[in-house]
Protein backbone atom coordinates (compact mmCIF):
# COMPACT_ATOMS: atom_id res chain seq x y z
CA UNK A 1 0.00 0.00 0.00
CA UNK A 2 1.19 3.48 -0.88
CA UNK A 3 1.48 5.75 2.16
CA UNK A 4 3.83 8.31 0.61
CA UNK A 5 3.19 11.72 2.14
CA UNK A 6 1.00 10.38 4.96
CA UNK A 7 1.64 11.59 8.51
CA UNK A 8 0.83 9.06 11.23
CA UNK A 9 0.81 8.93 15.03
CA UNK A 10 0.76 5.49 16.67
CA UNK A 11 0.29 5.52 20.43
CA UNK A 12 2.16 2.83 22.34
CA UNK A 13 4.52 2.17 19.45
CA UNK A 14 7.77 1.14 21.12
CA UNK A 15 6.90 -2.57 21.02
CA UNK A 16 4.46 -5.16 19.74
CA UNK A 17 1.63 -4.33 17.36
CA UNK A 18 2.22 -0.59 17.65
CA UNK A 19 5.87 -0.81 16.66
CA UNK A 20 5.06 -3.22 13.86
CA UNK A 21 2.44 -0.87 12.47
CA UNK A 22 4.80 2.09 12.71
CA UNK A 23 7.49 0.21 10.81
CA UNK A 24 5.04 -0.85 8.10
CA UNK A 25 3.70 2.68 7.71
CA UNK A 26 7.25 3.95 7.30
CA UNK A 27 8.16 1.22 4.80
CA UNK A 28 5.13 2.31 2.74
CA UNK A 29 6.38 5.91 2.66
CA UNK A 30 4.68 7.56 5.64
CA UNK A 31 6.32 9.70 8.29
CA UNK A 32 5.53 8.33 11.73
CA UNK A 33 5.43 9.69 15.29
CA UNK A 34 6.54 7.12 17.87
CA UNK A 35 4.96 7.25 21.32
CA UNK A 36 5.78 5.66 24.66
CA UNK A 37 6.03 6.76 28.27
CA UNK A 38 9.83 6.85 28.46
CA UNK A 39 11.47 9.47 26.20
CA UNK A 40 14.79 7.60 26.25
CA UNK A 41 13.13 4.39 25.16
CA UNK A 42 11.30 6.22 22.38
CA UNK A 43 14.59 7.65 21.12
CA UNK A 44 16.26 4.24 21.32
CA UNK A 45 13.46 2.54 19.38
CA UNK A 46 13.56 5.23 16.69
CA UNK A 47 17.31 4.70 16.33
CA UNK A 48 16.85 0.93 16.11
CA UNK A 49 14.19 1.40 13.41
CA UNK A 50 16.54 3.48 11.28
CA UNK A 51 15.78 7.00 12.47
CA UNK A 52 14.86 8.68 9.21
CA UNK A 53 11.15 9.32 8.75
CA UNK A 54 10.33 8.94 12.45
CA UNK A 55 9.72 11.62 15.07
CA UNK A 56 9.43 11.27 18.83
CA UNK A 57 6.19 12.04 20.65
CA UNK A 58 6.78 10.60 24.12
CA UNK A 59 4.30 10.95 26.96
CA UNK A 60 1.79 9.25 29.21
CA UNK A 61 -1.73 8.84 27.80
CA UNK A 62 -3.14 8.23 31.28
CA UNK A 63 -4.09 11.90 31.67
CA UNK A 64 -6.06 14.20 29.39
CA UNK A 65 -3.23 16.72 29.37
CA UNK A 66 -0.78 13.96 28.49
CA UNK A 67 -2.92 12.97 25.49
CA UNK A 68 -3.02 16.57 24.29
CA UNK A 69 0.72 17.07 24.60
CA UNK A 70 1.49 13.87 22.70
CA UNK A 71 -0.81 14.78 19.82
CA UNK A 72 0.34 18.40 19.70
CA UNK A 73 4.00 17.36 19.54
CA UNK A 74 3.30 14.80 16.80
CA UNK A 75 1.29 17.27 14.72
CA UNK A 76 3.92 19.97 15.11
CA UNK A 77 6.81 17.70 14.12
CA UNK A 78 4.95 16.01 11.25
CA UNK A 79 3.38 19.20 9.94
CA UNK A 80 -0.13 17.78 10.24
CA UNK A 81 -1.77 14.40 10.67
CA UNK A 82 -3.41 11.93 8.30
CA UNK A 83 -3.92 8.98 10.64
CA UNK A 84 -4.16 8.43 14.38
CA UNK A 85 -3.74 4.84 15.60
CA UNK A 86 -5.06 4.50 19.15
CA UNK A 87 -3.05 1.41 20.02
CA UNK A 88 -1.77 1.84 23.57
CA UNK A 89 -3.17 -0.60 26.11
CA UNK A 90 -2.56 -2.33 29.44
CA UNK A 91 -4.19 -5.36 31.04
CA UNK A 92 -3.45 -5.98 34.73
CA UNK A 93 -5.39 -8.98 35.96
CA UNK A 94 -7.97 -9.06 38.77
CA UNK A 95 -11.23 -10.87 39.42
CA UNK A 96 -14.34 -8.93 40.45
CA UNK A 97 -13.71 -8.88 44.19
CA UNK A 98 -10.05 -8.01 43.63
CA UNK A 99 -10.74 -4.97 41.45
CA UNK A 100 -9.81 -1.75 43.22
CA UNK A 101 -10.70 1.80 42.29
CA UNK A 102 -7.08 2.35 41.24
CA UNK A 103 -7.13 -0.76 39.00
CA UNK A 104 -10.36 0.33 37.31
CA UNK A 105 -9.24 3.93 36.88
CA UNK A 106 -5.87 3.00 35.34
CA UNK A 107 -7.23 0.49 32.82
CA UNK A 108 -10.11 2.71 31.74
CA UNK A 109 -7.87 5.78 31.56
CA UNK A 110 -5.22 4.15 29.39
CA UNK A 111 -7.31 1.80 27.24
CA UNK A 112 -10.48 3.82 26.73
CA UNK A 113 -10.29 7.44 27.88
CA UNK A 114 -6.97 8.01 26.15
CA UNK A 115 -8.45 7.02 22.79
CA UNK A 116 -11.20 9.60 23.24
CA UNK A 117 -8.94 12.47 24.24
CA UNK A 118 -6.18 11.67 21.74
CA UNK A 119 -8.89 11.67 19.08
CA UNK A 120 -10.31 14.94 20.37
CA UNK A 121 -6.87 16.58 20.27
CA UNK A 122 -6.14 15.22 16.80
CA UNK A 123 -9.48 16.13 15.27
CA UNK A 124 -8.59 19.60 13.87
CA UNK A 125 -5.60 18.14 12.01
CA UNK A 126 -7.59 15.11 10.84
CA UNK A 127 -10.41 17.33 9.58
CA UNK A 128 -7.89 19.36 7.64
CA UNK A 129 -6.45 16.24 5.98
CA UNK A 130 -9.74 14.30 5.81
CA UNK A 131 -7.81 11.60 7.56
CA UNK A 132 -8.64 8.48 9.56
CA UNK A 133 -8.55 6.93 13.01
CA UNK A 134 -7.83 3.28 13.79
CA UNK A 135 -8.78 1.91 17.21
CA UNK A 136 -6.94 -1.20 18.40
CA UNK A 137 -9.42 -3.15 20.51
CA UNK A 138 -9.27 -6.92 21.10
CA UNK A 139 -11.28 -10.07 20.56
CA UNK A 140 -12.05 -9.70 24.29
CA UNK A 141 -14.26 -6.78 23.28
CA UNK A 142 -16.32 -9.17 21.14
CA UNK A 143 -16.52 -12.38 23.17
CA UNK A 144 -16.05 -13.20 26.85
CA UNK A 145 -12.53 -13.34 28.20
CA UNK A 146 -11.07 -14.84 31.38
CA UNK A 147 -12.72 -13.59 34.59
CA UNK A 148 -9.47 -12.01 35.75
CA UNK A 149 -9.23 -9.74 32.70
CA UNK A 150 -12.81 -8.51 32.55
CA UNK A 151 -11.93 -4.84 33.21
CA UNK A 152 -9.63 -5.06 30.19
CA UNK A 153 -12.52 -6.59 28.20
CA UNK A 154 -14.86 -3.79 29.29
CA UNK A 155 -12.38 -1.18 28.10
CA UNK A 156 -11.91 -2.94 24.76
CA UNK A 157 -15.65 -3.28 24.27
CA UNK A 158 -15.88 0.45 24.87
CA UNK A 159 -13.49 1.09 22.00
CA UNK A 160 -15.83 -0.77 19.66
CA UNK A 161 -18.75 1.41 20.74
CA UNK A 162 -16.59 4.52 20.41
CA UNK A 163 -15.57 3.49 16.90
CA UNK A 164 -19.13 3.19 15.67
CA UNK A 165 -20.30 6.37 17.37
CA UNK A 166 -17.41 8.48 16.10
CA UNK A 167 -17.66 7.01 12.61
CA UNK A 168 -21.19 8.38 12.27
CA UNK A 169 -20.38 11.72 13.91
CA UNK A 170 -17.25 12.42 11.87
CA UNK A 171 -18.41 11.10 8.50
CA UNK A 172 -19.56 14.56 7.45
CA UNK A 173 -16.00 15.81 8.03
CA UNK A 174 -14.59 13.08 5.81
CA UNK A 175 -12.82 11.53 8.83
CA UNK A 176 -13.09 7.72 8.92
CA UNK A 177 -12.98 5.64 12.12
CA UNK A 178 -12.39 1.88 12.14
CA UNK A 179 -11.45 -0.76 14.69
CA UNK A 180 -9.16 -3.80 14.69
CA UNK A 181 -9.73 -6.62 17.20
CA UNK A 182 -6.60 -8.80 17.47
CA UNK A 183 -6.59 -12.21 19.07
CA UNK A 184 -3.41 -13.93 20.24
CA UNK A 185 -0.50 -12.19 18.49
CA UNK A 186 3.16 -13.20 18.59
CA UNK A 187 4.51 -10.12 20.34
CA UNK A 188 7.68 -10.06 22.48
CA UNK A 189 5.65 -10.15 25.68
CA UNK A 190 3.59 -13.13 24.54
CA UNK A 191 6.84 -14.84 23.57
CA UNK A 192 8.08 -14.26 27.13
CA UNK A 193 4.86 -15.71 28.55
CA UNK A 194 5.25 -18.72 26.28
CA UNK A 195 8.74 -19.31 27.64
CA UNK A 196 7.41 -19.17 31.20
CA UNK A 197 4.91 -21.89 30.32
CA UNK A 198 7.60 -23.95 28.57
CA UNK A 199 5.84 -23.62 25.23
CA UNK A 200 2.40 -24.62 26.50
CA UNK A 201 0.80 -21.26 25.64
CA UNK A 202 1.57 -21.43 21.93
CA UNK A 203 0.65 -25.11 21.87
CA UNK A 204 -2.74 -24.28 23.37
CA UNK A 205 -3.25 -21.44 20.91
CA UNK A 206 -2.53 -23.76 17.98
CA UNK A 207 -5.14 -26.21 19.29
CA UNK A 208 -8.08 -23.85 19.89
CA UNK A 209 -7.54 -21.33 17.07
CA UNK A 210 -9.38 -22.45 13.91
CA UNK A 211 -6.41 -21.47 11.71
CA UNK A 212 -4.18 -23.53 13.98
CA UNK A 213 -1.54 -20.95 14.93
CA UNK A 214 -0.80 -17.66 16.64
CA UNK A 215 -1.03 -14.46 14.59
CA UNK A 216 1.91 -12.31 13.58
CA UNK A 217 2.46 -8.62 14.24
CA UNK A 218 2.72 -8.02 10.50
CA UNK A 219 -0.71 -9.54 9.94
CA UNK A 220 -2.20 -7.02 12.37
CA UNK A 221 -0.15 -4.13 11.01
CA UNK A 222 -1.27 -4.80 7.44
CA UNK A 223 -4.91 -4.54 8.51
CA UNK A 224 -4.19 -1.22 10.24
CA UNK A 225 -2.55 0.12 7.08
CA UNK A 226 -5.48 -0.94 4.94
CA UNK A 227 -7.91 0.94 7.18
CA UNK A 228 -5.68 4.02 6.90
CA UNK A 229 -5.01 3.74 3.18
CA UNK A 230 -6.72 5.40 0.25
CA UNK A 231 -7.78 1.90 -0.84
CA UNK A 232 -9.95 1.76 2.28
CA UNK A 233 -11.42 5.24 2.00
CA UNK A 234 -15.03 3.98 1.71
CA UNK A 235 -14.75 2.01 4.95
CA UNK A 236 -15.83 3.59 8.23
CA UNK A 237 -17.39 2.17 11.38
CA UNK A 238 -15.96 -1.27 10.60
CA UNK A 239 -14.90 -3.71 13.33
CA UNK A 240 -12.48 -6.35 12.05
CA UNK A 241 -11.51 -9.44 14.08
CA UNK A 242 -7.91 -10.46 13.36
CA UNK A 243 -7.87 -13.61 15.45
CA UNK A 244 -7.46 -16.72 13.31
CA UNK A 245 -11.19 -17.45 13.45
CA UNK A 246 -11.71 -17.38 17.22
CA UNK A 247 -14.59 -14.87 17.09
CA UNK A 248 -16.34 -16.89 14.39
CA UNK A 249 -15.85 -19.98 16.54
CA UNK A 250 -17.19 -18.22 19.65
CA UNK A 251 -14.11 -18.92 21.76
CA UNK A 252 -10.45 -18.07 22.12
CA UNK A 253 -9.59 -20.94 24.39
CA UNK A 254 -10.54 -19.61 27.81
CA UNK A 255 -12.35 -21.60 30.43
CA UNK A 256 -14.37 -20.64 33.49
CA UNK A 257 -11.24 -20.65 35.63
CA UNK A 258 -9.60 -17.98 33.51
CA UNK A 259 -6.39 -19.95 33.13
CA UNK A 260 -5.39 -18.38 29.83
CA UNK A 261 -4.13 -14.78 29.63
CA UNK A 262 -6.08 -12.23 27.61
CA UNK A 263 -4.98 -11.86 23.99
CA UNK A 264 -2.62 -8.95 23.25
CA UNK A 265 -2.80 -7.78 26.87
CA UNK A 266 0.98 -7.88 27.20
CA UNK A 267 1.64 -7.20 23.55
CA UNK A 268 0.69 -3.54 23.47
CA UNK A 269 3.06 -0.91 24.75
CA UNK A 270 2.34 1.55 27.48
Amino acid sequence: MDMIGKRVLVTGSTTGIGQGAAAMFRAAGARVAINGRDPQRVDRVIAEMGGEGYVAAPGHVGTVEGCRRIVEEAVAKLGGLDCLVNNVGIGPLARLLQVTEAHWDEVIAVNLRAALFCTQAALPALRASRGSIVMISSVTGLIAGPPDSFVYAISKGGLIGMTRSLATELAADGVRVNCLCPGYIDTPMVQAENELTHGQLKQAISEFTPLGRIGTVRECASSILYFASDDGRYITGAVLPNDGGCFANGSWGTNDQGSEPAPTTAGQDH
